[in-house]
């Protein structure tokens, strides 16, 4: 397919302390991708039209419909003029497990969450990290979050699309993802980390917004034991986090920042870096 642009010009009117006049202004493209296994829709999101695949793959990833890129058999990405739909075959193993999990959480009614199942599913428990490779010194806090801000190339030209970063000591942020969607910008990491082969116990994700119980459970995912975010957690999201032994690090403001769980893998004063 022919790739579409992120980014589109827009004309306004900018008032200033000088005046008003008219002017042009750099805004983020905003597109329905649909996300179809075995030809069925599963998840319509509004999204950057970019990093299909990543999307894909990582959102099949940090939704537990895969367990790694190998039980995916093919990713093709149609456009349709007014969206997005990119279909997404399982090999057969994931594919009856999915089958029988979209027949489990079906309801009769066609709410965002129906029955308990789906109740259940959104309030998922997550997997324990493995968090014995990794300590943070609190400089790479700092550092994490100064780094991911340099390569927000789509956020320097529009100041409107989150990031999603993958920071390793030593080596700086070494993968990031940009999109309208912070949930997205998450997942579209998620995939490219998967189609690297990147450990993801080997490094925090870093991230420029709030932090939701779902940006724990898919940092879980991806096996982290480290997620760093520029705002605030949710309660619940600090709860998940303190029970999957991940170390939540919010409100990074220069060199301030709060610890809000498994605060012993930060280490202030010299680096220690466990391998």
């Amino acid at each position: 397919m022919t790739a579409r642009p992120a980014l589109a010009r827009i004309s306004r009117i900018a008032k200033r302390s000088a005046g008003a006049a008219a002017a042009n202004r750099m805004v983020p493209e905003e597109t329905p991708i649909a996300l179809s296994y075995g030809g069925t829709t599963h998840a319509v999101m509004m999204a950057s039209p970019a990093d299909f695949e990543d999307f894909a793959l990582g959102f099949s990833i940090t939704e537990g419909i895969v367990g790694s890129s190998d039980e995916i058999d093919a990713i093709e990405v149609q456009d349709h003029g007014a969206g997005i739909d990119i279909q997404i075959r399982l090999k057969d193993t994931a594919n009856r497990r999915f089958e029988a999990r979209r027949r489990r959480l079906a309801g009769p009614v066609g709410c965002g969450l129906c029955g308990i199942e789906s109740i259940e599913e959104a309030m998922r428990s997550v997997d324990a990290v493995d968090a014995s490779r990794l300590t943070l010194e609190a400089q790479d806090i700092v550092r994490s979050v100064q780094l991911l801000s340099r390569v927000q190339l789509l956020h320097s030209e529009t100041g409107a699309v989150h990031a999603a970063g993958f920071y390793v000591p030593g080596h700086g942020i070494v993968m990031a993802r940009e999109d309208v969607g912070r949930h997205n910008a998450l997942d579209k990491l998620a995939g490219a980390l998967a189609k690297a082969g990147t450990d993801g116990s080997s490094g925090a994700v870093v991230v420029t917004s709030r932090v939701s119980v779902e940006m724990v459970q898919k940092t879980a995912a991806i096996g982290a034991p480290f997620i760093i975010a520029i705002s605030a957690p949710t309660a619940l999201a600090v709860r998940t986090a303190e029970s999957s032994g991940m170390t939540l690090v919010a409100l990074v403001r220069g060199d301030d920042f709060d610890i809000f769980t498994h605060p012993d893998r930060v280490v202030f004063g010299a680096a220690k870096h466990v391998a």
